[in-house]
């Protein structure tokens, strides 16, 4: 029995861990194609950021039923349906000859996004509570390697002349490749609720309909972090490569090499949280990673030199690499609602970051340069440290 319970638990983490890594290469291959697009379309900083503003309007759309869908059909089955959908959209993008259509793919492409994010983390939740111990960034390292490694393929799809679209289709065959593979060794049940009374139990459906978890203070601060982190996130993955060929003026060769540095490092944390918040606790890993996200940006506005700027990225991707996969192994931690519902709270706040990052990003840059819209997230980054402390105590 017990080496069956090993296997299982192996199989199932390893399932799981396809699917970030399936999901890492796909965002990256929207990422280092942004700036393609953008000159194709002849795209201004303030246009850019208008679009861009579109994928976590779909995000947010998303957030209303995702959690409802884990809930009722099980992660493994939502999962199902939003790996294929997702390059789908992924490819739509590649396919937009116009701002109106990139707009409509950039929407339903946002809907992916929140589908595969919600039942992903969801199977996670599931295997660490197998585990019995924080394995949750590893998953988010996974996400963070694959984003990596896709970034290094970018160089080389580019450099062989393939359009976006050519670049994304890859994407659906390794989406179909991984599905076949994996999807039986996905846990076919999520996470149980914690056990209530009946009473607590109503209120957690009255939570639910009328959105009030966002008044629950463990779940709203957790939130609050998750939106510093992925403000940052967001300018990274739709900026980092614009921030290299318009400040940088780097090399057409090396315009991605910010984007790299960034997601290396982001992966090599991530690796590494679990070990760190083991052994200095959860609220002072998110005070160090808010600290290194405010130095990474602080070098890379004040010495946008090549190697300097490559250095401060790296930094910010160490220093987000923790937060957001925190965030949510909190939230699956709640003592007062479902794994599924937890997780859809905390990326209902944390996805406003998405939401306002990457657009503020553009329309700020139009007027004053981007390396001013990138001084205003180090102070974003920097509040993730300030927010820690008020953790404690709010999930007795």
């Amino acid at each position: 029995m017990g080496l069956f319970y090993l296997s299982r638990a192996l199989c199932a983490r390893i399932a799981a861990a396809s699917f970030f890594f399936l999901f890492g290469i796909g965002f990256s291959c929207w990422a280092t194609r942004i700036a393609d697009i953008k000159n194709a379309l002849f795209l201004s900083d303030a246009q850019l950021g208008g679009l861009l503003f579109t994928i976590p309007v779909g995000q947010f759309c998303a957030i209303p039923f995702s959690g409802y869908l884990v809930n009722k059909f099980g992660s493994r089955n939502v999962l199902t349906f939003a790996i294929i959908y997702y390059p789908l959209a992924l490819m739509s993008l590649g396919l937009a000859e116009s701002v109106g259509q990139l707009r409509i793919g950039l929407f339903f492409f946002g809907i992916a996004c929140n589908l595969c994010n919600i039942a992903m983390n969801t199977q996670a939740v599931g295997v660490e509570k197998i585990y019995r111990r924080s394995i949750m960034a590893s998953f988010h390292g996974i996400w963070s390697l694959a984003g990596f490694l896709g970034g290094l393929a970018a160089i080389q799809i580019v450099r062989w002349g393939a359009t976006p679209f050519q670049h994304f289709c890859l994407m659906g065959v390794l989406s179909v490749a991984t599905l076949v593979l994996m999807r039986p060794h996905l846990l076919e049940s999520d996470a149980p609720k914690p056990p209530k009374s009946e009473t607590d139990d109503d209120n957690n459906k009255s939570l639910y309909k009328k959105f009030s978890f966002l008044f629950d203070g463990y779940i709203a601060i957790l939130g609050f972090i998750a939106f510093c982190s992925m403000s940052c996130e967001g300018t990274m993955f739709d900026w980092s490569v614009i921030y290299f060929q318009d400040v940088v003026k780097a090399d057409a060769s090396l315009i991605r090499l910010g984007f790299i540095c960034y997601m290396s490092m982001m992966a090599t944390g991530r690796f590494l949280a679990d070990r760190f918040v083991v052994k200095f606790g959860a609220i002072r890993v998110v005070q160090a990673s808010g600290t290194l996200i405010a130095i990474g940006l602080f070098i890379a506005v004040f010495k946008p030199s090549i190697w300097a700027s490559a250095a401060g990225f790296a930094l910010v991707g160490l220093g987000v690499s923790s937060l957001v996969p925190l965030c949510y192994s909190l939230a699956g931690q709640s003592k007062r609602l479902a794994a599924g519902i937890a997780l859809t709270g905390v990326s209902s706040i944390g996805f406003l970051g998405f939401l306002m990052g990457p657009p503020m990003i553009g329309y700020i840059a139009d007027t004053f340069g981007l390396r001013f819209s990138f001084s205003i997230i180090l102070f974003i980054g920097l509040a993730a440290a300030i927010l820690a402390p008020r953790l404690k105590g709010k999930n007795a």
